[in-house]
């Protein structure tokens, strides 16, 4: 599938520098990669920070070295951050048939029982935010709090980016250079990031996604039933997961929140990390800021 190609690409090429390490990232960077061996298979994962879990669940394609860690780094003052690889990438194994977005969401339910998180905040990116949806469905007794960010509707009623989109696979809008020449230094900082941060294609999570698009994932058709607190945000320039998926979502979920950050994309979250940290930060403990 094209999207694989062109999110991938973008992770592999986003290592090609590393300036030095950014200001407060030194602990997030260094933190080791451990495997848990759950009863799906070996799964890598990091942990950072102390206090509440929050767990990240990674886009489509890429390994959590895709983690901007300025971003973690902020997330990880007042949290302990969870990041792992998803099925079939970096130390993860892949899931057997039949796959689906559902059945990675029991990965990462499996994950949080072994590493014992109980009921986690979870936050979810691009392809992360339909397996943290179907979590919140499948498994609502391990989700505290639920963020979603640039993702997409199980309904059949996505809208879909077009294939010279997903061939040109920026996350970023085209004048924020400086941004993503910041996001690419930030996470070329992460040990082997030039072999480790992007993946090639991985047709089963493609096929996952696709599913989940069209409407045939059972857990993605069922938003309507997540009562968990949720917050919903995007970058208003989003062409890989545009805007109007974004208004769906926050229709969808009862009592959900929505926040679209102005002259951002797909990564709007590694765009404006400090303000978006902040924004998750009182939503997770229910002190909604502006």
């Amino acid at each position: 599938m094209g999207l694989a190609a062109a999110l991938a690409s973008m992770a592999l090429g986003a290592c090609g520098s590393s300036p030095g390490m950014t200001p407060g990232t030194a602990s997030v960077v260094s933190a080791p990669v451990r495997i848990a061996h759950i009863r799906l298979g070996a799964v890598g994962y990091r942990i950072v920070g102390s206090g509440p879990p929050l767990v990240l669940i990674m886009g489509y394609g890429w390994t959590m070295e895709g983690w901007d860690p300025r971003l973690v780094h902020a997330l990880a003052q007042h949290n302990r951050v969870v990041m792992f690889d998803n099925s079939g990438v970096g130390r993860t194994q892949q899931l057997p048939p039949p796959f689906s977005v559902d059945a990675m969401a029991g990965q990462t339910s499996a994950l949080i029982d072994t590493l014992h998180l109980g009921r986690p905040d979870v936050l979810g990116w691009s392809m992360g935010g339909m397996i943290a949806q179907a979590l919140a469905v499948l498994h609502p007794a391990q989700v505290r709090r639920l963020v979603l960010c640039a993702t997409y509707p199980g309904t059949g009623a996505a809208a879909v980016p077009s294939a010279s989109v997903i061939r040109a696979g920026s996350i970023f809008p085209a004048n924020q250079a400086s941004a993503f020449d910041a996001f690419k230094a930030a996470i070329a900082e992460y040990p082997g990031a030039a072999s480790s941060a992007g993946s090639a294609p991985n047709g089963p999570q493609g096929a996952a996604v696709s599913d989940w698009w069209t409407g045939l994932d059972p857990a993605g058709r069922q938003a309507a039933r997540i009562s968990v607190s949720t917050l919903v945000a995007d970058g208003i320039a989003d062409q890989l997961a545009p805007v109007a998926n974004d208004h769906i979502l926050a229709r969808l979920i009862p009592g959900a929140r929505l926040v679209l950050y102005p002259d951002a994309g797909h990564g709007f979250l590694f765009q404006d990390w400090a303000r978006f940290a902040a924004l998750v930060g009182s939503f997770l403990t229910g002190h909604p800021s502006s």
